[in-house]
């Protein structure tokens, strides 16, 4: 399991997983599972694809608006060496985001919540002007503010309900949802990590009447599933919505389909990818917490080196992009940041221990 992996790879499996994952479930995203299956087979490589119908054919590995939303928590994060901050994330915001992403790489809601984070509205009011209480906007990509609290699931379920505001109310469904994404990231990090372990604290510490209660009940369900072609079809019967917004969307939807894909392939990160690629419905979203999860518990050495070369080599063209780092230089500033957090609790630790020891 995660035992013999380090932590840092761990982080640089967490981001592997979601910006390769979200970059291959794009190409057919929001696409049935019978359609992928009529072209592909099975996908298990990267498409390019067009979103927005705006023109833009993209190359393949190139990623999209959930991993754009996760890149400025991470530019937060290792600018401040730090746990960060619905202020600190909008800081990053009004700076790094270009006006031309919107429509081009980003939701066009997006355009209203850059405009108010440019004026005097506090970080953490904006959310409430989000039309979209139970989306997956931020549990999709909350994964920074999991490894930050690398082995704390609870203050990473403490920085979900902050930094979150930014995107939905402090009480909303969408951020109940992320506490999970956040909490298992965390959770996975931990020294013997297990599978089993991350959903023990995912029921400890996450909502009780809705949230667990949900995932407890797929888990169950879809216990008996060997592959994912078992899992969408037992899926079927509960997440079927159509004909609204965002139909696909909805963060109770996507995270428990990514918790028990996580189960079904115990951690294993490319066979997260695949399985969440090939679910259907949501699929970008779906593999970011699949698989986002996975890397943080088994690192990625299951994945092609080449899957990693060729999202890099998108993001070097993707000129509206929050940032054109690399993967591995998200992952290793994301790292530095967390050993820069390690380094001041043990200074502040050390400094009271000896003022202790005077008195």
């Amino acid at each position: 399991m995660g035992n013999n992996v380090s932590l840092r790879d761990k982080f640089f499996g967490c981001i592997s997983g979601v910006h390769i994952g979200s970059a291959m479930g794009a190409a057919v995203e929001g696409w049935s599972y019978q359609k992928i299956e009529e072209r592909y087979g099975t996908l298990q490589s990267l498409q390019s694809y067009e979103h927005y119908n705006n023109g833009w054919v993209r190359e393949p590995g190139t990623t999209e608006d959930g991993v754009e939303r996760q890149k400025l928590m991470i530019t937060a994060i290792i600018e401040k060496e730090d746990r960060v901050n619905a202020e600190d994330v909008k800081k990053i915001w009004t700076r790094d985001i270009k006006p031309e992403s919107i429509g081009m790489i980003s939701e066009p809601f997006e355009a209203t919540l850059l405009a108010m984070a440019k004026s005097d509205i506090p970080a953490v009011d904006l959310g409430k002007y989000c039309d979209y209480s139970g989306l997956n906007s931020f549990a999709r990509a909350c994964h920074p503010i999991g490894l930050i609290n690398a082995g704390d699931p609870k203050g990473a379920l403490d920085d979900v309900y902050e930094v979150g505001q930014l995107y939905q109310s402090s009480n909303s469904r969408g951020l109940k949802w992320a506490s999970v994404t956040a909490v298992a990231i965390a959770s996975a990090t931990k020294p013997g990590a297990t599978v089993d372990r991350v959903i023990g604290d995912i029921y400890d510490l996450c909502d009780q009447d809705r949230v667990v209660k949900e995932i407890d009940r797929e888990l169950k369900h879809t216990a008996h599933c060997q592959d994912f072609r078992e899992l969408r079809v037992a899926f079927d019967s509960v997440y079927s919505g159509e004909g609204m917004d965002y139909a696909y969307a909805w963060a109770n939807e996507v995270v428990t389909k990514g918790i028990c894909i996580f189960k079904m392939v115990d951690g294993n990160l490319k066979d997260a990818m695949v399985s969440a690629v090939n679910m259907g419905r949501d699929v970008d979203c779906i593999t970011a917490v699949a698989s986002g999860i996975s890397g943080s518990l088994t690192g990625a050495s299951s994945i092609p080196e080449e899957w990693i070369k060729q999202t890099d080599y998108a993001t070097s063209l993707n000129k509206v992009t929050n940032s054109q780092r690399t993967i591995e230089e998200h992952s290793d500033g994301l790292y530095r940041a967390y050993q820069s957090r390690l380094k001041k609790m043990k200074s502040f630790a050390d400094k009271m221990l000896v003022e202790e020891n005077v008195l």
